[in-house]
């Protein structure tokens, strides 16, 4: 909006430039430097004398130049100051650092939609202290979670530039919580075209759409009805679980969570017992499972002598900053 208002006042003056240079050239018959020299200490009000005497008519040109002049030099410096005092300055200068962060990141994750169903996302991604940026199409939302420290790109996430703004190029991962269905499909087929190695997530409301969203390149569909459904059956049948759960998931002194722990060909753990790795004996983290990457199964409270090898997984439970540790310190 500024950069408009400072465009509009610079063709404005401009204007009333060429305008004086000519109406001294036609009316005074000067020469064209004399005429552009009057000219601008005319509009500049620095007071020097009249290059030629003036004519009447000439006169009375000056006076409308110095009017219309001055009147967009006022306009254009009030509209400098209040782009100070409202802070849009500070705006711009906090999205440019901002878009600089961004462009930094590497690995990070993207989530399109700031709505009912992303801001619990953005909520999970503070507490387990990942990298993600937010495109968000509302500006009113956007600039709230700037106000958060919240990385953002304000924007349509189904275009490709919104997309690249948010870094998809280097991004691991994506979650797309839009309101419709088709937002979601082309946001799945978009971020797969520009990153095919990403992973995606996307929320699907009506079960037909679920198949065509996995056709596009979803890894993932997640239906909030269906999870809702379940969760209300769950709360019927077994409340001591979902009550253990809700404690897991909203405690404030601890953020407790179920996490995994690749094993890659450099990791430290490779080729080493459970009980070798030293995890059953780490404080508040708990080995849940073990997924067996040649296999694709799952072993539930694996024995301590189970050896882990290249593409297992091992799924853990407890406080995110010791699984924190475990995965960034291991040994």
């Amino acid at each position: 909006m500024f950069l408009k208002k400072i465009i509009g006042i610079t063709i404005a003056l401009l204007v009333v430039f060429t305008a004086g240079v000519i109406g001294y050239v036609v009316i005074e018959h000067w020469p064209v430097l004399d005429s552009l020299y009057m000219t601008v200490i005319t509009l500049a009000s620095v007071g020097f004398m009249e290059v030629h005497p003036l004519t009447q008519f000439g006169r009375i040109f000056t006076i409308f130049l110095i009017l219309g002049g001055t009147g967009i030099l006022v306009y254009g410096v009030s509209t400098f100051i209040a782009f100070v005092v409202e802070g849009e300055l500070t705006d711009t200068l906090r999205r440019r650092k901002m878009q600089k962060h961004i462009e930094a990141l590497t690995n990070h994750y993207i989530i399109c939609g700031a709505g009912q169903s992303g801001k619990y996302i953005i909520e999970e991604m503070i507490k387990m202290l990942k990298e993600f940026v937010v495109i968000e199409k509302n500006l009113d939302t956007a600039k709230s979670l700037g106000n958060q420290n919240t990385l953002y790109v304000h924007g349509d996430a189904t275009h490709n530039s919104s997309l690249q703004a948010a870094g998809i190029e280097r991004a691991r991962g994506l979650v797309t919580t839009l309101h419709s269905d088709a937002e979601n499909l082309l946001v799945v087929f978009t971020a797969k075209r520009l990153n095919p190695k990403i992973r995606v997530i996307s929320k699907a409301i009506e079960e037909e759409s679920e198949q065509k969203i996995r056709m596009a390149g979803a890894d993932s569909v997640v239906m909030p009805n269906f999870i809702g459904g379940l969760r209300m059956a769950s709360e019927l049948i077994r409340p001591s679980v979902v009550s253990f759960l809700d404690v897991m998931l909203r405690s404030k002194e601890k953020t407790i969570r179920i996490d995994e722990l690749s094993i890659s060909d450099s990791s430290s753990y490779k080729n080493k017992t459970l009980r070798e790795t030293g995890i059953l004996s780490r404080k508040d983290v708990t080995v849940v499972a073990l997924r067996n990457g040649a296999t694709d199964t799952y072993e539930f409270n694996p024995p301590a002598d189970t050896a882990l090898t290249v593409g297992d997984t091992v799924i853990l439970m407890g406080n995110i900053n010791a699984i924190s540790k475990i995965k960034n310190s291991p040994m």
